[in-house]
């Protein structure tokens, strides 16, 4: 494709991609009033969030693999059609279960989105020039993640809008965005012959992950960390696991292709992406709180303050991907991301209620800047070592465990800064002589405006005082990412769409290695059976 025929094709992709994006985090700054209209509880306020996020990380490497079978434009199109029909329900939903199923529904189109916009973009444009776009697309990511509770809180302090626009305003841009891709995106239609489709391999994995993750949701709340279900729900979870990983060995047409996920840089990469998907994604929830609740700021005012951050990813993105483009080299940016990711976190993990508003804005800016140059080029190191028929797949494993670090990280932080909470109330209350378990219940009430004086300065000080602690557990986790980063494999973008005959040697090894293990038990039994 021309220049021009891929920024036409290009701003109908990232038009639906940002309005997926932004369903997942408009909702963060408008549950309490969305919960509070349906009647809700405090389960299901969590199962809103928490049902697009599970069905779009399950749901991924499955979108990723049908990508390298069947026509792209397609199944970017019948995504889209799942995601408008998802929102519509949503918004107009009359209860809480409801909302909940139509999320889920809604996570597919998501999780469908968020995969095949990069692997379209890697069907039309060569890894070395794929770093300009790749900066556009990360830019895109990030406003709309950051973006979107500012969005949701303009939408519910608007009186003449409501709750219900927070499904129902990305309706007409993704009607937009299909008739954008109609026109404009043309790519090769590949029709094979032989497709067979790892049904098995897609229930389990999605089976297993799904497990994990519902557990991660309630552990802390509604069981403790050592506990039979802990024990029940994780056993189950990696036996089921362990069951997909035996199939995909397997199979002809993998779900996860073993041989991709064994590559050295591809392996580093999703470690690397962890913590970069738990900065995207736990950096906009737990700040957006610590404006509301610990500073007192309204939803959109807190929106406002998550600005700098947007700036900082914006930023660096593009910087960095013009940069990539142009010197073909990416690990030196994906090092200097991680080692500024850390640096925003450490900033980060010492503010309080009373921290300067410019001192949390240049870590929030850091947080960013680190962000935008890491997230897309670890997509980019995968997708360059791979031929183009496993674009999909390739892809689509990357983008899974990024989801999933986001996914565990926010739910994991959430229960730590909970229980932090906790015990600094029940402090606060103690030192003006209210007994935590007696006529300190309130406290507990998330409504911070509506408790009387002194209990609402020990709720707010609670919060600002404990989401510096989640801060630094993030940063501990970041300098992982920056240990992976380093032992990144320097590679040169290549300038061809698809990767010449020769493969990798690095490929070539891995992919012989799987298949020797997975033809072990298969000698073995050929040897028992001679011998017999």
């Amino acid at each position: 494709m021309s220049r021009r025929s891929i920024f036409e094709a290009l701003s109908g992709l990232l038009l639906v991609l940002f309005v997926a994006m932004l369903s997942e985090t408009v909702v963060s700054t408008a549950l309490p009033q969305i919960i509070g209209a349906l009647k809700g509880s405090q389960s299901q306020y969590t199962w809103v969030v928490t049902a697009t996020l599970l069905t779009a990380t399950a749901s991924t490497p499955i979108w990723g693999k049908l990508a390298d079978l069947y026509d792209k434009k397609r199944l970017l199109q019948a995504s889209i059609v799942i995601f408008v029909i998802a929102s519509i329900a949503s918004g107009f939903a009359q209860n809480s279960a409801q909302l909940i199923v139509f999320r889920a529904v809604q996570g597919l189109g998501v999780g469908a989105l968020q995969i095949l916009v990069q692997i379209v973009m890697a069907a039309m444009i060569s890894p070395r020039d794929r770093g300009r776009y790749y900066g556009y697309l990360g830019a895109v990511m990030a406003v709309a993640t950051v973006g979107g509770p500012l969005l949701g809180g303009l939408i519910v302090d608007t009186s003449w809008l409501g709750w219900r626009w927070c499904f129902l305003i990305g309706v007409p841009f993704s009607v937009v965005s299909f008739a954008l891709l109609q026109k404009t995106l043309k790519l090769p239609v590949v029709r094979r012959g032989d497709v067979k489709i790892d049904y098995w391999g897609a229930a389990l994995l999605a089976g297993g992950v799904s497990l994990l993750l519902i557990w991660v949701t309630f552990v802390g709340d509604k069981f403790a960390w050592l506990s039979w279900q802990t024990g029940a729900m994780v056993g189950a979870g990696l036996l089921i696991l362990a069951v997909a990983v035996w199939v995909e060995s397997r199979v002809a047409e993998p779900i996860v292709p073993l041989g991709i996920v064994a590559r050295r840089n591809t392996a580093l990469a999703i470690l690397a992406s962890l913590a970069v998907g738990m900065a995207m994604f736990g950096g906009a929830v737990f700040l957006g709180q610590y404006f509301q609740i610990g500073r007192g700021y309204s939803p959109t005012e807190a929106g406002l303050l998550t600005i700098p951050m947007m700036v900082g990813v914006l930023g660096s993105s593009t910087i960095v991907g013009r940069l990539t483009t142009r010197t073909g080299k990416v690990k030196s940016y994906i090092v200097a991301g991680a080692v500024v990711l850390t640096a925003g976190f450490a900033a980060l993990a010492t503010i309080d209620q009373h921290t300067s508003l410019v001192f949390v804005g240049a870590g929030m800016f850091l947080v960013g800047a680190g962000v935008g140059m890491a997230m897309q080029n670890l997509v980019l190191v995968v997708q360059n070592s791979v031929h183009l028929h496993e674009i999909g797949a390739a892809s689509g494993t990357v983008t899974f465990f990024r989801s999933l670090g986001g996914t565990i990280g926010v739910s994991v932080l959430g229960a730590v800064l909970a229980n932090r909470v906790s015990d600094n109330i029940a402090h606060g209350l103690s030192r003006i002589g209210v007994n935590p378990s007696a006529g300190g219940g309130d406290a507990g009430n998330l409504d911070v405006g509506a408790l009387p004086g002194p209990i609402r300065e020990i709720v707010r000080a609670a919060y600002g005082d404990a989401t510096g602690h989640i801060f630094l557990f993030s940063a501990l986790i970041a300098v992982v990412g920056i240990v992976a980063a380093a032992f990144l494999k320097p590679v040169t973008l290549r300038d061809s769409l698809d990767l010449a005959d020769d493969a990798p040697a690095e490929a070539v090894e891995a992919e012989a290695e799987v298949a020797a293990v997975a033809a072990v038990p298969a000698v073995s039994e050929t040897g028992s059976s001679a011998s017999r």
